[in-house]
């Protein structure tokens, strides 16, 4: 009996052991769900596009050409300076006319030979070429005249340049001679008298100019304009001013030439 007791004791023993040996089996860990909702993403506020600020180019200038008035040129070179007139294409038989007689060189060395300060000066007479000092001139002529050529808008103003004629009852022209304006300033009284006298309209815009810049307004209609001086209207005063005899001829002689601006 005792020996069967110790078996058992010993078995017991054992099994105990081989128990408390063995190795404990862990529990398996289950993986976390995962979740099949889609993924939320954060709103993110849009920032305001930013411009870029271009800094405006400034704008090229356009260079401005002006505009030059149609006609002929003829330069008139004097003892004291030149003058440059423009020919109106308004009055072609005069500008034809003249344009001959430069192109012939007609005027070459002739004379201003009449003078009035606050009127004109006058030249183109062919017997002022080489013409003995002191003596009276502005008889001499081509032989013909040029008909009239009046146009309401080309008038007296200062540098106009003008044909001068006798008094033939048809108002023609001399074939050669003519004449610059000088001119003076008027008031509008004596505008106004001219006006009435002369039987003549000035408009608002010739009785301007007469008062501003100035001219023989008296002369209008009554002889042909039929261009104007475009540059040396100075040379047109200094020859203004200068001494005379009593013919209204210069006491020094004043000479020309002309050619064709081309």
């Amino acid at each position: 009996m005792r020996y069967i007791f110790r078996l058992t004791l010993i078995a017991l023993l054992l099994s105990g052991t081989s128990t408390s040996n063995a190795q404990v089996k862990k529990a398996p860990v289950k993986k976390a769900a995962v979740s099949t909702k889609p993924a939320v993403r954060k709103a993110t506020a849009a920032k305001p596009a930013v411009k870029k600020t271009v800094a405006a180019k400034p704008a090229t200038a356009v260079p401005v050409v002006p505009v030059k008035p149609a006609g002929t040129r003829v330069k008139i070179t004097t003892t004291l300076g030149e003058i440059t007139v423009r020919l109106y294409d308004n009055t072609p038989l005069h500008r034809d006319n003249f344009i001959k007689l430069v192109e012939e060189h007609f005027y070459d060395s002739l004379l201003f030979h009449r003078i009035i300060s606050g009127f004109m000066i006058q030249g183109g007479d062919p017997e002022s070429k080489n013409a003995q000092p002191g003596i009276m001139l502005g008889k001499g002529d081509v032989g013909y005249k040029i008909p009239a050529e009046f146009d309401s808008t080309l008038y007296h103003k200062k540098g106009a340049l003008a044909a001068a004629r006798n008094n033939n009852p048809e108002k023609a022209s001399s074939g050669c001679q003519f004449y610059i304006v000088h001119g003076k300033k008027f008031s509008e009284e004596e505008l106004e008298v001219i006006q009435q006298q002369k039987g003549i309209y000035l408009s608002p815009a010739k009785r301007m100019t007469y008062k501003m810049v100035g001219g023989t307004p008296a002369l209008d209609m009554n002889y042909t304009v039929f261009g104007e001086v475009e540059q040396g209207m100075e040379v047109v005063e200094l020859i203004a001013q200068t001494p005379k005899n009593n013919f209204d001829r210069p006491a020094q002689d004043i000479m020309m030439k002309m050619d064709i601006i081309k």
